[in-house]
């Protein structure tokens, strides 16, 4: 027994030991590539942003529909004005890389021709088109009819969609008008959003900096005022990511309410249940209808309607994932701003505010890793392929691959290159999966009903291009609540010293999404919300 006890200890020094090599390890990239990018990017001066030349472009959605119902503007105006500041954002940022400027003008038009008339027939109530004319712009993952849905692969560079995507329809029938699609990373799976067919997309604050991904484009068209809401998806962070670093708004659904039908690559079995499709918006205003439209029959799983009173709400904080070795430190200007949060609801709105420390979170990576690698769908080598069966087409050989990087005739990007590599590694964990029950059940039994729980969006604000791949596990931040399955809303809190966005995610119960968008809006009103880049 006690040579089993001694093994025992042995084992247990030895992972200590591990452990603390791989955070040292891990400590030293980080620090060595904030330096070096830090250095690379020395001498870049912020490109400013043209002014914002119409107050068109600064109004929610939901106003811009009014006026434009009432006729205190005409449609045709408003498209205008986000056209044109389309093509003057377009060569700091990159964000809209395809665009139906021209299809968008005529709809507008046409939209003003019936107004004109009195809406003789009908043909727009208000009670079915909350967005009468007002343009909106998608992830170039999901299908618009006519336009190019390549998910940033260069295997689907030819392809041109045939029909809309449940969501860019829903919107559609809702009044909206498209613009345009906006740039993703390859396949949706990594958090910078670059590939070789549109290339980078650039942060509106700091071109040096990174837009997150896979929404990225999104992301950055809706803080640049080229849009003023759009659709997102997200299996591991990907709408919220990107809200968090352009200082907007972006909301992950419960799982299963917004259909992600018409999007590239689509999720199959149990991916279907982390994959969610979502909101975008500049302004908190904007969250509840947009989520209404996007809901479908949905909706009435949901309680969008239902008037939430914040002093009720007891806020649980926690201000960081436990100590992953695998994750950053949490930057202390996203601390601070967590923290004025609570304060804020403890000390003005007069609610509870305790602070928690759920001890699953640590492994969120494993968590998520496992529950992805759980699911019998394609692998990822296979859809970099452009098909998702062999029989179609074999899979990409990732080696081979990494070879023809290295000498500059890759059709393929690093990070989709090395997740094809790695994947393989990646198992179904029991221990993990088990976690991920316990997990999803501490949860909802904190939260029930009338909790929210404050939880940071990311460890720290936008790196810089490339940084992201010696940070990698920091998408756990935002991975973590897919596989929960709960309702997530990123919420802007102003700029940091370096004038880059600062966020926080408000988590709620399962379909207690109005919770968390309420608290959105209060946020928005406390703290000020989205941010002109150039503010400062």
């Amino acid at each position: 027994m006690s040579e089993i006890r001694k093994r025992s200890k042995l084992q247990d020094v030895v992972r200590t030991i591990v452990k603390y090599l791989f955070l040292s390890l891990r400590l030293l990239c980080e620090h060595f590539s904030k330096q070096v990018y830090g250095f690379i990017y020395r001498n870049t001066p912020k490109q400013a942003l043209p002014p914002i030349e119409s107050d068109l472009l600064l109004l929610p959605a939901v106003e811009l529909a009014k006026k434009i119902r009432n006729r205190e503007v005409r449609c045709a105006d408003v498209m205008r004005a986000f056209v044109e500041r389309n093509y003057a954002v377009h060569p700091v940022v990159n964000a809209v890389i395809a665009q139906r400027f021209d299809e968008a003008l005529q709809e507008a038009a046409a939209i003003d021709e019936c107004l004109d008339a009195g809406d003789p027939d009908n043909q727009y109530p208000v009670e079915k088109m909350p967005f009468l004319g007002v343009p909106f712009t998608a992830k170039e993952a999901f299908a618009i009819k006519g336009m190019p849905n390549t998910s940033g692969l260069w295997a689907r560079r030819n392809v041109i969609s045939s029909s809309d995507a449940a969501a860019v329809s829903l919107m559609r029938r809702a009044g909206a008008i498209p613009l345009g699609l906006t740039n993703c990373s390859e396949l949706c799976m990594w958090w910078e959003s670059s590939n070789v067919i549109y290339g980078r997309t650039k942060n509106a604050y700091d071109q040096t900096r990174i837009v997150g991904g896979s929404s990225g484009g999104e992301g950055c068209i809706l803080s640049a005022a080229g849009s003023v809401i759009g659709i997102g998806s997200d299996i591991g962070g990907s709408i919220r990511m990107p809200a968090f670093f352009n200082g907007v708004f972006g909301h992950k659904p419960t799982t299963g309410m917004v259909s992600c039908d018409g999007q590239f690559p689509y999720a199959t079995d149990k991916m279907v249940n982390f994959l969610v499709t979502g909101p975008m918006c500049r302004y908190a205003s904007d969250l509840i209808p947009m989520y209404k439209v996007l809901a479908g029959p949905n909706v009435s799983r949901l309680q969008l309607d239902k008037k939430v009173d914040l002093k009720k709400l007891t806020f649980f904080t926690m201000v960081d994932d436990g100590g992953s070795p695998l994750t950053s430190a949490v930057h202390p200007e996203l601390r601070a701003a967590q923290k004025d949060v609570a304060d804020y609801f403890e000390e003005k709105v007069g609610c509870t505010v305790r602070k928690v420390n759920l001890n699953l979170m640590k492994y969120s990576v494993q968590i998520w890793t496992s529950m992805m690698a759980a699911s019998d769908s394609p692998s990822f080598k296979q859809e970099m392929s452009g098909a998702m069966s062999a029989e179609e087409q074999p899979p990409v050989n990732c080696a081979a691959e990494l070879l023809r990087w290295a000498l500059g005739s890759s059709h393929h990007t690093l990070p989709a290159i090395g997740l094809g590599l790695l994947e393989g590694l990646g198992r179904a964990d029991a221990k993990a999966i088990a976690m991920c029950d316990s997990l999803k059940r501490e949860l909802c039994e904190l939260l029930n009903d009338d909790g929210v729980l404050l939880y940071p969006s990311h460890p720290l604000p936008a790196v810089y291009h490339n940084q992201s791949l010696f940070v990698m596990h920091n998408f756990a931040y935002t991975a973590i609540f897919n596989v929960l399955g709960v309702p997530v809303t990123q919420c802007p809190l102003g700029l940091s010293t370096e004038g880059l966005p600062l966020g926080v995610q408000v988590v709620a119960g399962p379909h207690n999404d109005h919770i968390s968008l309420a608290v959105a809006q209060e946020l928005e009103k406390a703290f000020g919300g989205w941010v002109k880049p150039n503010a400062n």
